[in-house]
């Protein structure tokens, strides 16, 4: 069966993923639809392509990706499909695509749209599903375009012999997780003693490899499943604790 996987940000109360699951199998039946999130927060293209970056590729290659966040609410609506690494993508030209993948991306289509209707993606959408999983040539999926919308997040900035990061999502349990990564934090401290600073709280010195690493409620650090810093309170929750939220900065320092 063909899998295709949902990232939304229509929550779990309203009836908006079954609008689109429905339109999907009515337009091509045998397909296996994998629910990864309908929680993310409204709009918030930059945690979409965090989720999507660190799970597509647990997917078997094939697999058809669509990303719905932040749709229809600019004047520019268009969406796009493209491949990658073997995946297929679909989703709105909103720029979700280009902070999920730093690097460019080519071929890419623009979709056909109907006219009328707040919701029609759901047919764009089953319409591109139906054309990739029956084993359409997918060049002719829709218009070549050249380019996709580009958003910029914030990177690490490395000056005066500091690494100067910043908070890029909070996970349902309260654990901060910062946008250094591990290839930049070995980069720059290169195996020397660290010093991780925020807020007014005294600094964290060691790496984990587990939360259980130290006593329930201290406060730790580690490389998180996506290999990513993470910030934690061993069973609590550190971001309220510390008062952490996204683009929040964060101070590494050598000693």
């Amino acid at each position: 069966m063909q899998i295709v996987t949902l990232i939304t940000d229509f929550g779990q109360d309203d009836h908006y993923a079954g609008l689109i699951k429905g339109a999907l199998l009515s337009e091509f039946r045998d397909l296996n639809i994998v629910d990864i999130t309908h929680n993310i927060k409204n709009f918030d293209i930059v945690h979409a392509a965090y989720v999507l970056k660190n799970t597509y590729a647990e997917f078997p290659e094939g697999t058809i990706h669509i990303m719905n966040v932040k749709t229809y609410h600019d004047k520019k609506s268009d969406f796009l499909a493209f491949e990658k690494n073997g995946h297929y993508f679909l989703g709105p030209d909103n720029g979700i695509f280009s902070l999920a993948f730093e690097e460019d991306i080519q071929p890419l289509y623009y979709l056909s749209k109907e006219e009328g209707g707040v919701f029609n993606m759901k047919n764009i959408y089953a319409l591109a599903v139906a054309h990739i999983a029956s084993g359409k040539l997918f060049h002719e999926i829709g218009l070549p375009v050249d380019t996709m919308e580009r958003r910029i997040s914030l990177q690490p900035v490395m000056t005066n012999g500091q690494l100067r990061g910043s908070v890029i999502h909070v996970d349902n349990y309260g654990n901060v997780i910062l946008n250094i990564d591990r290839k930049l934090f070995n980069q720059y401290c290169a195996g020397r003693k660290f010093a991780v600073y925020f807020k007014r709280t005294d600094p964290i010195t060691q790496l984990c490899n587990q939360y259980s690493d130290v006593p329930i409620g201290e406060l730790l650090c580690l490389f998180n499943s996506s290999d990513h810093l993470e910030i934690a309170l061993n069973m609590d929750r550190a971001a309220e604790k510390y008062g952490l939220k996204i683009d929040d900065s964060v101070i590494i320092k050598m000693e």
